[in-house]
């Protein structure tokens, strides 16, 4: 179904006034009896604006008041059961050079989220909107959780670990190697019920934008013309790459396993469980710093996750083609229907950009358009039916009628 098709609009006022204005638009009605031509067959061409008129999402635009949000798309009719009538997308603000990593903390009742290049976590207060400084610096973290005791982890790009804040203020380092070599750069993380946590680590942290590069000699520095160190504290930029990328678990003793190889899904970026813990879905996005192969194809891996804690059977849950668009996906978050939310990249195709929601057998149901790049996804708010989207330099959030599978 094109992007044009989406839920009916419907106002209050246009129902009350429906009788009369069939009365006085009789003549115009019976023109309008002409036969159109139909549409060209074949997938939709990118559309130039989001929205037409164009939408202005900050404070000053004007207030969204279609019964169905305009940028709100039913591919299919089961999605009108999933997304809320009568609910606007919001940007709650703006100012990051790139946000990532959204995370809801269900006793604070805020949303906490990274903006990598600024080396600083950003807070949302729920009762007043209020947003400010959470940690800074954040040794340019990228995916946030918090586990089932509500600490918050975090991964982080330029230390090349995942750490876990303690309930004291403390900080434990939960993982920085495996089998004795450093990890890249953790990207996204996920908790477990039995204690456990599993994570990403593809190289996009292998950048001075993001984290900072390899030391001289190193797969993104291999010249050594980049000076890795400056800016930096003493002991940072003196790491050069040492793993393919891959996905971990690690257990309630520290010991890191990988559960998902390169060869299996390269360049891993998001990653979700299905609301039974039976499935792991991983994202694979492109080529990285320092990557020697060809890189992730922007799809989305499936695997089953056995007693043993083994991922098994794994196949391409969706290439994320959709219209003839490549709509590259990054974060990821199941809801507890088992429908599966991904945050969408679709580059200049604008109109692509934002967020897609699949059924659990792989089906597109429904789209959210944003006017950024989205970079990852969370559900929160204290029923977690509300959907925070870290879009570029902003953050988005929109009601859904459907709750978050697990806590963010």
């Amino acid at each position: 179904m094109s992007q044009q098709q989406r839920a009916p609009h419907v106002s209050r006022r246009g129902v009350i006034g429906a009788a009369g204005a069939t009365v006085l638009l009789a003549p115009a009605i019976v023109r309008a009896q002409t036969p159109t031509p139909a549409p060209p067959a074949g997938p939709a061409a990118p559309a130039t604006t989001i929205t037409t008129p164009p939408r202005d999402f900050s404070p000053r635009g004007a207030p969204t008041t279609y019964f169905w949000d305009p940028d709100i798309i039913d591919v299919d009719p089961s999605f009108k059961g999933l997304a809320q009538p009568n609910a606007a997308i919001k940007r709650l603000w703006t100012g990051a050079l790139w946000a990532e990593g959204p995370a809801w903390n269900s006793v604070g009742r805020y949303l906490i989220w990274s903006d990598i290049p600024n080396n600083r976590q950003l807070r949302w207060i729920e009762d007043d909107g209020h947003v400010s400084v959470f940690r800074s610096p954040s040794n340019n973290s990228n995916g946030n959780t918090f586990d089932f005791q509500g600490r918050q982890l975090s991964c982080e790009h330029l230390t090349r670990r995942v750490t876990r804040y303690e309930t004291d203020g403390s900080v434990v380092v939960i993982a920085d190697k495996y089998n004795g070599k450093r990890l890249n750069s953790p990207n996204d993380v996920v908790a477990h019920p039995d204690g456990s946590y599993w994570f990403t680590d593809p190289p996009y942290g292998g950048q001075l934008y993001e984290g900072t590069t390899d030391a001289a000699g190193g797969p993104s520095n291999p010249a050594g013309k980049i000076n890795p160190r400056l800016g930096q504290a003493e002991g940072i930029g003196e790491f050069k790459r040492e793993l393919p990328t891959g996905t971990y678990r690690v257990d309630t003793a520290g010991k890191v396993e990988l559960v998902v190889g390169e060869d299996q899904v390269p360049d891993p970026n998001g990653l979700c469980f299905s609301p039974d813990y039976k499935k792991l879905y991983v994202v694979s996005t492109g080529k990285g710093p320092g990557d020697t192969g060809p890189g992730g194809k922007g799809d989305v891996w499936v695997f089953d996750i056995g007693a043993d804690h083994k991922a098994s059977n794994g196949k391409r849950f969706s290439d994320f083609m959709i219209d003839g668009i490549k709509c590259g996906p990054d974060g990821v978050r199941c809801d507890v229907f088992g429908n599966v939310w991904a945050s969408s990249n679709a580059g200049r195709n604008l109109g692509y950009s934002g967020v897609t929601c699949w059924s659990p057998e792989g089906k597109l149901l429904g789209r959210i358009r944003l006017p950024e790049v989205c970079g990852n996804i969370s559900f929160g708010g204290p029923k977690r039916n509300r959907l925070f989207m870290a879009a570029s330099q902003s953050l988005y959030a929109v009601y859904t009628a459907t709750q978050g599978a697990a806590p963010a």
